[in-house]
């Protein structure tokens, strides 16, 4: 439970601009307290939970920081909490859903949030930390978490970590490790180094590597590490924190939010409904949230109503056991032994014929909140998404709960938004600039209308077996695109095995991702208008290039492929697909087929008035479509 919220500062949002009808917001920044009952069966599912110090009270204590946006006049708000998981310690919301500038982190201005758009829906926006090792830097929102002990004793444990420079962190010039090493005798621990995961790996002499103190290490003599390369480290490592006091504090911070009378110092106004939505890692949480009973406070009530997860996959996060490393994140190159995927992956209730068990994500005690899944097209080739809505075979479509909606958004990469560059980086393919946030908002309109008034959202729209859209990968029909890097193998997704020393697996889950058309883009899930009406190939895939290991997927990157112009230059690059010139006839045939693609969404629920005007204004000014 929480035992107290102390506001350290309540000030103006962009100097007091108004956002629509809501008016003006408020900052209110701040930090909580609370404790756990160890004995609670709310709390006993905290890995180590057994281990942590406690008060006089018999407690655990914990302590996390707060970030509330709240509107400053709260009869004008909308009285629901919009809960943001946060990403490694980052705010996220702007950035995606509101298609603002990437890491801000401390939101000030009217450049910051972006369109605005949560803030005009009234809500109010709530962050606080669960990751004890999150960084703090730039008001990145972390927990204060206790260390476990045995005993009184240190805790030690031999674990592994993987380091990749060059793909999601940058060029590293140290290797930054998860805990402290018990010792820097270098004949206790072992650096090894393989081009890719099915490889095996060639351990590094002592005289090529150093601790540079207890938490890093580093290649000698200013070797850098190879690109896209997978370094590993086995070490002792001692003080793991009772990490999975997040899922308690996330629970505790919403549900006083939600319930106590004194929380309007921090809300400004009562609270009727609670939401929560999570990109990526955020979303992975979320599903863990679910799974491990933290949608119930410890007085049986509900946390939050509602949930949106963006771009989870099936994953969850390697973080409430002990020595976990939440950061990770598996894909076909990177991280691909350590825990993320376990079943139940779906909301629907399966036996997995791997493992034995059967289950659902859900839990079908009363706190299951309503739950919608976006995904874009990376994560049925990276993150095993089609396991959501197949059994574990990839056999069956499966019909999920009625409090349940999944959803694709055909032609879209991991982390899509507006801005996005098809800047190639590492990768072979340009990368994919089709931003999903429109389907993204209408999606979090139409949960709130569930929530709020019973009104259902639309039905989930993913690639089915039934109308044979969702295929192996080597049969997705991709089109013999000139000079273009084809991925035609998913990442393996297998049941969870020792993720210190993994073996190769014996079992394996069969993934499945979207058929596509004769232009290479997806035939099913919810077709924007890039896809409804093409001038380019948009995938959720992509491949890297040299010096970075060939023939690996990029990271969680898709493709860009443009169509040629013109029937000559399409003749002459051998290029399949028809031509802009040749599809269509005028900027007037163009524009209409985009009204018609709008409209259809717009009867779908599955885009927004202000998103599809977007859309039409844009299509009359495409200056790749002639007059």
């Amino acid at each position: 439970m929480l035992l107290s919220l102390t506001i350290d500062r309540v000030e103006p949002l962009a100097d007091g601009t108004p956002f629509g009808a809501v008016g003006a917001y408020e900052r209110v920044i701040g930090s909580a307290r609370g404790e756990v009952d160890p004995t609670d069966p709310a709390n006993k599912g905290i890995a180590l939970i057994d281990k942590a110090p406690r008060n006089a009270r018999g407690k655990v204590e914990y302590a996390t920081d707060v970030f509330i946006l709240r509107p400053k006049d709260p009869a004008r708000g909308n009285g629901h909490i919009l809960y943001e998981v946060n990403n490694r310690g980052r705010k996220m919301l702007f950035g995606n859903i509101a298609d603002g500038p990437q890491g801000v982190n401390d939101p000030k201005t009217v450049a910051d949030v972006g369109n605005g758009f949560p803030l005009r829906q009234g809500y109010t926006i709530v962050w606080s930390g669960w990751d004890p090792d999150a960084p703090r830097a730039n008001m990145g929102l972390t927990l204060t978490a206790p260390v476990a002990t045995d005993g009184g004793q240190p805790i030690v444990q031999t674990v592994r970590e993987e380091f990749v420079s060059g793909t999601r962190v940058g060029v590293l010039e140290t290797f930054k490790l998860s805990y402290e090493a018990t010792t820097l005798d270098q004949t206790k621990a072992r650096l090894t180094v393989r081009e890719r995961a099915a490889d095996e790996p060639r351990e590094l002499p002592l005289n090529q590597w150093s601790f540079v103190d207890g938490r890093s290490i580093k290649l000698r003599d200013g070797t850098k590490p190879k690109p896209g390369y997978l370094y590993e480290f086995h070490y002792e490592a001692r003080n793991p924190k009772v990490q999975g006091l997040g899922f308690a504090a996330t629970r505790d911070v919403v549900s006083w939010l939600r319930y106590d009378p004194d929380a309007v110092r921090a809300t400004g106004g009562k609270i009727s409904h609670a939401l929560a939505i999570g990109f990526s890692q955020a979303g992975r949480y979320l599903r863990n949230h679910i799974s491990e009973g933290f949608n119930r406070d410890e007085q049986g009530r509900k946390v939050f109503d509602g949930i949106h997860s963006h771009i989870a996959g099936i994953g969850r996060v390697f973080f409430n056991t002990p020595f976990a490393q939440p950061a990770r994140t598996g894909t076909q190159h990177e991280d691909h032994d350590f825990p993320e995927n376990e079943f139940p992956f779906s909301t629907a209730t399966l036996s997995d014929p791997l493992t034995g068990n059967t289950g659902s994500l859900f839990r079908g005690d009363g706190s299951d909140p309503l739950l919608i899944e976006t995904n874009t097209s990376t994560e049925y080739w990276q993150k095993g998404a089609s396991l959501l809505h197949t059994d574990p075979l990839g056999t069956t479509d499966m019909a999920l709960p009625e409090n349940s909606r999944v959803y694709m958004i055909a032609g879209t990469q991991h982390g899509g938004r507006a801005g996005a560059t098809t800047d190639p980086g590492p990768n072979i393919n340009p990368r994919n600039p089709h931003n999903p946030m429109p389907v993204v908002r209408a999606l979090l309109v139409a949960l709130d209308e569930w929530v709020t008034s019973g009104k259902a959202p639309p039905p989930s729209r993913v690639a089915t077996l039934a109308d044979g859209t969702l295929v192996e990968a080597g049969k997705s029909g991709f089109p013999a695109v000139p000079g273009a890097a084809v991925v035609r193998v998913t990442n393996r997704v297998t049941p969870p095995g020792d993720w210190v020393k993994p073996e190769p697996a014996a079992k394996v889950y069969r993934t499945l991702v979207c058929k596509v058309d004769a232009d290479g883009n997806e035939a099913g899930g919810v077709r924007l208008p890039d896809i409804a009406v093409p001038l380019a190939t948009y995938t959720g895939w992509n491949e890297y290039k040299p010096p970075y290991p060939a023939g690996e997927i990029a990271d969680r990157d898709g493709s860009c492929l443009p169509f040629p112009a013109d029937k000559a230059a399409r003749e002459s690059s051998g290029d399949p697909r028809r031509s802009i010139a040749e599809r269509y006839k005028s900027g007037a045939d163009y524009v209409d087929q985009v009204q018609a693609a709008v409209s259809a969404l717009l009867a779908d629920r599955l885009i927004l008035p202000e998103d599809a005007e977007k859309y039409i204004e844009r299509a009359h000014r495409e200056p790749r479509v002639a007059p």
